[in-house]
C-alpha cells in the first residue's frame, strides 16, 4: 500500500507515525511486567543520562515510556478498581483474535468489559481493560471498519504499506523513509484519546 503525503508545507507538520506513549506509573517493575506480560511489549534499553526512575518499552511499531511517580498515590489512591468504561481516555492495538485475547485476560484472572460497534453491516469486538496504574486499554479488531476521511484532501492508504514521497513533500524537503507497516497497528492508532 501506498501513502502519500497530501498536504502543502504550510497545512501540516511532517508527521511520519505515533512513535511512544508516556505514562506515569506508581511502580515502574509492576507496570513493564504488566506491558511485558499482558501485551506483549519488550523492555529496551533508554538513555542513561535520564536521572528519573523510568523504563521504556517497545513492540509492534510502538513505544511505552514509563515514568515512575509514587507521589501518584497522593492525589489519586487506589481505594477500589475503577469502573471500565469505554467512553474514558484509552490507547487501542489492533488485534487479529479478539476471541484469544478476552481467553488470556480470563486466564490472568483481569477483569474487562467488551462492546460490539456496528457500521453499515460490520461488526468491530472490542476488550477494554485497566493497566496496573488504572490506564485504559483497548484489543479490537478495528481495521475492519474503513477509513473513510472526512477531509478531500486526505487519501487513506491501503494496508500493504510502503511510504512514498509526493510533490508536496518533496517541495517541502520531507523525508519518508521505506518501511513496512505492521498490520497489527492500522489505522486504529487513531483511537488514542488524551
Amino acid at each position: 500500500m501506498e501513502i502519500e503525503e497530501v498536504s502543502s508545507c504550510g497545512e501540516a507538520l511532517p508527521l511520519l507515525s505515533l512513535n511512544h506513549v508516556s505514562l506515569l506509573c506508581r511502580s515502574v517493575l509492576d507496570s513493564a511486567r504488566f506491558y511485558e506480560e499482558v501485551l506483549g511489549f519488550v523492555l529496551i534499553k533508554r538513555p542513561s543520562s535520564f536521572n528519573f526512575t523510568g523504563a521504556w518499552l517497545y513492540n509492534y511499531g510502538i513505544g511505552i515510556h514509563l515514568i515512575e511517580n509514587p507521589s501518584l498515590d497522593e492525589f489519586e489512591p487506589i481505594m477500589e478498581p475503577r469502573p471500565i468504561n469505554p467512553k474514558d481516555n484509552h490507547i487501542s492495538f489492533q488485534s487479529t483474535d479478539v476471541m484469544l485475547v478476552k481467553r488470556r485476560l480470563e486466564e490472568m484472572g483481569m477483569r474487562y468489559v467488551t462492546a460490539v460497534v456496528e457500521e453499515e453491516g460490520i461488526k468491530v469486538d472490542q476488550v477494554f481493560f485497566h493497566d496496573p496504574d488504572g490506564y485504559m486499554v483497548e484489543i479490537c479488531n478495528c481495521d475492519k471498519i474503513p477509513v473513510l476521511p472526512l477531509s478531500p484532501s486526505f487519501k487513506p492508504y491501503n494496508t500493504n504499506a510502503s511510504f512514498r514521497k509526493s510533490a508536496a513533500s518533496a517541495k517541502c524537503g520531507v523525508l519518508f523513509m521505506e518501511n513496512e507497516m505492521m498490520e497489527s497497528l492500522s489505522m486504529d492508532i487513531l483511537n488514542l484519546v488524551f
